[in-house]
């Protein structure tokens, strides 16, 4: 896989989960009785964005045109996009 299509990958995910936290952050006002709970998730979620906008830097100052195994593992590689397509999933309005 080279770099580039896992940044296209990784945008997608980033995208998703500003959703995410957008929609967590409007339904903390629906309720009194539910407005932790919405605006802990969209903490959390905060966080997870984050760490994602980290790894979009580290990938980002990479050739786009070189493969990522030459950079990570395959280990951390295939743990890394099972992370993002469960993310990319996931209807942002559901977490």
């Amino acid at each position: 896989m080279k770099v580039r299509e896992l940044l296209e990958i990784l945008d997608e995910t980033i995208a998703t989960v500003r959703i995410a936290i957008v929609s967590n952050q409007q339904r903390a006002f629906e309720s009194p009785h539910t407005s932790y709970e919405f605006t802990q998730r969209a903490i959390e979620l905060q966080e997870d964005l984050d760490d994602l906008l980290k790894a979009r830097d580290a990938l980002a100052k990479l050739d786009p045109e070189d493969d990522v195994e030459n950079h990570y593992s395959r280990e951390e590689l295939g743990e890394f996009l099972k992370l993002l397509e469960l993310l990319r999933s996931a209807e942002p309005h559901a977490f």
